[in-house]
């Protein structure tokens, strides 16, 4: 279904795209340089995803980030693949190798929530 552009969903979308790591709803609605509430911020997160925009990462404690993911050429990440939370910055972000696994006749994979935890290449 194609969504009528506005100034709130650009602002989230400017936002996400210049950050290029996952953010939370809290953390978007600290930054953004609009004035916004956190329930026009959900909706447009969720319309995102419904999109294929952004994704949802539910991170280990259940916390919710949303991550931009148009594809960008040779910087394409593929549906299937890892996340990483750095336990020093707490910030999120997706690893770019797309995850291989095998699973049991019969099953079929829809999507993939795997998150790595550690230390980031900018906190080592």
């Amino acid at each position: 279904m194609k969504r009528r552009s506005t100034p709130t969903k650009e602002a989230v979308l400017d936002l996400l795209s210049r950050r290029g790591k996952a953010m939370s709803q809290d953390a978007i609605e600290r930054e953004i340089d609009i004035d916004i509430n956190r329930a026009t911020i959900y909706r447009v997160l969720n319309n995102f995803c419904e999109d294929g925009i952004v994704h949802r990462i539910v991170a280990e404690d259940g916390k919710q980030y949303f991550a931009f993911c148009i594809n960008c050429g040779e910087n394409q990440i593929p549906a299937h693949h890892f996340h990483f939370r750095c336990t020093q910055c707490q910030t999120i972000e997706c690893l770019k190798e797309e995850v291989q696994f095998s699973l049991p006749v019969g099953y079929a994979v829809e999507g993939v929530n795997c998150i790595l935890t550690g230390t980031c290449i900018d906190c080592s």
